[in-house]
């Protein structure tokens, strides 16, 4: 699952771990064809003023209604976000033959997703959720619709669709909410079509019932995680992360998927792929009103990264930039394209100058966190270096990367050094939601940068002891720790440049 088809080898070679502006913005453009077979719910979003409460219940709040909105819920809601990052998207469903069916059907194509193949069935209610609000606040849920399995009709129906909308298909995103549409014979169809199936995401709410479809990639989040282990995950967020990175043998065991992505909400998210570093995902929170479908958003973006070629730990880190994006709004948001494309260009010009970041790390000690420290050339962005600022996060609250200006590189490594420029470089950095701030020095060593910020922490690979660092006395005289952090092998900047350079000189691809 390192690389897939979609994006040339040399430019995800050349990107590796990291997403650039423009990468973003090929990869969005890319149209991946997505099919997504689930459970479709209307969302429906009621929304007023409430001034007052009822007399026959005191207890009771009136809201007068003042607007009402539509919107594709569950897996309809992963479809709309799909198409919005530039996929196209089929959608598999059965809905009843009612107005919320026909309502979250409209809202689909309005939204450019494929519906030809969606089953509209006389023995089915749709699944809505109808949220009552004031003042941006959720007041009330009501739910209603049919849960039960669909006949046998409605599952040949549903599969004889599948089978035709699959041809030519990138990736098959199934989502399972509970709602009867993904019925036994549907999932012992899925296990049969395996082999013939292309990259498989799954979001269910009960992952042992998938184990023998062999997905891919599953994306419970933290309660999903803890049914399948049979134990509740720990509250505390680093607990989290060793609890699943412990257990990570039995969570592929029992889903039987290649990859794990547990979504945390305001802990970010937890990937787990064989015997990979743990890589983790910070989130930036929002309120709990403003969370509703961030992780149909997430499973999209997530989807669309790993269709388009992107390695999956920088697919993660997509998903959760999406994330974050739609949490920050009320209802039942989106994340679009250009929204993503932006989001990425705002790194462009990441770099924090030396007198502002002290200012920034002294607001951040006076809070109370933990300033983490670490450098580097960061020249071509790979694995071992994304493990490695993963772990250094952990380290603390806080993480700073100082990059070496060009003319550093070009000293330390040789004069066909740097291949990306720094602004390139802090640009990447900066993307990855493990770091806060990015700075440039223009010495070899960034021991007068450390004088002045004087963090808690400073860090380097495992290819280094502190002992070789002359780093390490200037920051133990102030009373800050130096840590050597483990060493991901075979994964040197070097290394990678001389592969890439071979394949390029003999005419192949990697």
């Amino acid at each position: 699952m390192e690389i897939s088809a979609g994006i040339p080898p040399d430019e995800a070679n050349r990107s590796s771990e990291g997403l650039t502006p423009e990468l973003a913005g090929r990869l969005f453009r890319a149209g991946s064809k997505v099919v997504v077979l689930g459970d479709a719910i209307l969302d429906v979003w009621l929304s007023g003023q409430c001034d007052r409460l009822c007399r026959e219940a005191p207890a009771a709040p009136v809201v007068d209604v003042r607007q009402q909105s539509f919107a594709p819920g569950g897996a309809a809601n992963t479809a709309v976000n799909l198409a919005a990052l530039g996929a196209q998207v089929h959608m598999i469903t059965a809905v009843g033959d009612d107005q919320p069916g026909a309502t979250v059907l409209a809202e689909l194509r309005g939204r450019g997703v494929h519906t030809e193949h969606a089953v509209v069935s006389e023995n089915r209610a749709t699944v809505s959720k109808r949220r009552v609000v004031a003042a941006d606040q959720v007041l009330l849920r009501f739910d209603d619709g049919d849960r039960h399995s669909g006949d046998d009709d409605e599952i040949a129906r549903l599969l004889d669709a599948l089978r035709d909308a699959l041809a030519s298909a990138d990736a098959l995103v199934v989502c399972d909410y509970g709602n009867g549409v993904l019925a036994p014979g549907v999932r012992q169809a899925l296990t049969e079509l395996r082999p013939r199936l292309p990259l498989l995401v799954l979001d269910a709410h009960d992952l042992h019932r998938w184990h023998a479809v062999r997905p891919d990639v599953v994306t419970p989040n933290a309660g999903e995680a803890g049914a399948v282990l049979q134990d509740p995950l720990p509250e505390d967020s680093d607990a989290r992360v060793e609890f699943l990175d412990r257990h990570r043998a039995r969570l592929a065991e029992a889903t039987g998927a290649n990859s794990v992505v547990v979504t945390l909400d305001r802990d970010g998210a937890v990937l787990l792929t064989g015997n990979e570093p743990v890589h983790r995902t910070w989130a930036r929170p929002a309120p709990e009103n403003h969370t509703s479908g961030a992780g149909d958003t997430f499973t999209a973006a997530l989807t669309v990264g790993i269709a388009g070629g992107l390695p999956v730990t920088t697919a993660v880190e997509l998903a959760q930039a999406a994330a974050d994006i739609v949490v920050h709004r009320p209802g039942t948001a989106v994340c679009t394209a250009a929204e993503l494309e932006q989001r990425f260009g705002t790194f462009h010009d990441a770099a924090v100058g030396h007198d502002q970041l002290a200012r920034v790390v002294a607001e951040h000690r006076c809070a109370g966190r933990r300033v983490v420290f670490t450098n580097g050339c960061f020249d071509v962005l790979h694995r071992g270096h994304v493990a490695y600022l993963n772990e250094a996060k952990r380290l603390g609250d806080v993480l700073i990367v100082a990059v070496n200006a060009d003319e550093s590189v070009h000293r330390l490594k040789g004069p066909d050094r740097p291949v990306n420029s720094v602004r390139d470089r802090a640009s990447v950095l900066a993307a990855l939601s493990c770091v806060d701030h990015v700075t440039v020095f223009d010495q070899d060593t960034p021991v007068e940068l450390l004088r002045e910020l004087r963090p808690d922490v400073y860090v380097k690979g495992g290819d280094y002891t502190p002992e070789m660092l002359s780093e390490a006395p200037v920051v133990r005289a102030y009373g800050g720790q130096v840590r050597a952090l483990g060493y991901v092998p075979d994964h040197s900047t070097s290394a990678m440049i001389e592969r890439i350079r071979s394949t390029v000189a003999t005419g192949g691809t990697s």
